[in-house]
């Protein structure tokens, strides 16, 4: 059954792998993660792979939602608005703004953050792998906007848009 816990787990697994787009001397591997979204391709994806990544590791925990539910108005589970979106629009999933005090996160939550590379909102994308207390450990696709997969220490400041928190045993297909 999925878990955030095993969530967590896989995605740590898949970034230690790690994935990388196109880089100086070696062919992208992120075909796994691209073939996901049909109108995609290694090239259209190459240094913007952050939520696919997201998306792949939910698929692989068992967790069933499509590509780009009815909840996502801006795009599709491939890019962190469409996160942001499905969030929001489905009561069933957790959204916690990431000042919210009251919220502690856990090893699974998927995290949004505001202008992590470059000066807009959401423009990255992570699942929390442990929570401490100034800082999250996170498993990241595309990090650095050096194209590849990592774990990284993160502060719990301005930067954190969000939390998501999917439930434990969720399907999209199904009513709680």
């Amino acid at each position: 059954m999925c878990t955030r816990i095993k969530l967590a787990e896989i995605a740590k697994t898949e970034a230690l792998r790690p994935f990388h787009g196109t880089l100086l001397n070696e062919e992208s591997n992120i075909q796994p993660i691209v073939h996901l979204f049909p109108r995609w391709s290694v090239e259209k994806a190459d240094r913007n792979w952050c939520a696919g990544f997201v998306y792949y590791c939910c698929m692989r925990a068992g967790f069933l939602f499509p590509y780009s539910p009815a909840e996502c108005v801006s795009c599709s589970l491939a890019g962190c608005g469409g996160w942001e979106d499905f969030a929001i629009g489905d009561k069933r999933i957790e959204y916690h703004v990431g000042n919210d005090e009251k919220f502690i996160p856990e090893s699974g939550d998927i995290v949004l953050y505001d202008r992590v590379f470059i000066n807009l909102e959401h423009d990255h994308i992570g699942i929390v792998i442990e929570n401490k207390t100034n800082t999250i450990i996170v498993a990241e696709g595309n990090t650095f906007n050096d194209n590849i997969s990592r774990i990284l220490e993160r502060n719990k400041d301005e930067h954190i848009r969000a939390y998501i928190r999917i439930p434990n045993h969720f399907s999209y297909y199904q009513e709680s």
